[in-house]
């Protein structure tokens, strides 16, 4: 049960879960890899444990904790780029034409977005995304006219250092 608990915390926290095969040699193999993903299934079971498609919010955290660990990442930059992406995702979820994109897509286009926006000196490398330039820069200048178009909702949403570095609020 303990290499159960483990296999299924690490699934959700770890970037590079640790393997079955790994963890089978914690337990001395004692079981079998279908023991193991049989028990797996149980204690998801029990726990009333329901996957969930991933979020625009989760793409924007993985996406910023990459930047963050990038040689040279400005923490003061990713934080400021991430609330303002943010706060342009949010505004993408009440725009019915925004349904067309991925939520990584979303993600990663307010993220180049809030950089650009922003004139920050090091903006995150739209290549981890794996989508094609021309989609995150048609995607982008989307959203860049959604933020014409709700410029105070936006503000809004921001937190106030943010808002106060975005003068065309």
């Amino acid at each position: 049960l303990g290499v159960t608990a483990l296999l299924i915390a690490c699934k959700q926290v770890e970037v590079h879960p640790p393997s079955v095969k790994e963890l089978l040699a914690l337990c001395c193999d004692a079981f079998t890899r279908q023991q193991l993903r049989n028990l797996e299934c149980i204690v998801l079971h029990r726990l009333h444990f329901d996957l969930a498609a991933p979020t625009v919010s989760f793409f924007l955290e993985h996406f910023s904790r990459v930047r963050l660990e990038a040689r040279g990442a400005d923490a003061g930059e990713a934080a400021a780029a991430g609330s303002l992406a943010a706060g342009v995702a949010v505004l993408s979820l009440a725009d019915y034409a925004f349904i067309k994109y991925a939520p990584s897509l979303l993600a990663a286009s307010s993220l180049g977005l809030a950089d650009r926006l922003l004139c920050h000196r090091s903006p995150l490398d739209l290549r981890i995304s794996g989508y094609p330039e021309e989609l995150l820069r048609d995607c982008m200048d989307q959203l860049q006219l959604l933020v014409s178009l709700n410029g105070q909702s936006l503000s809004l949403l921001l937190p106030p250092e943010v808002a106060q570095k975005c003068p065309w609020l």
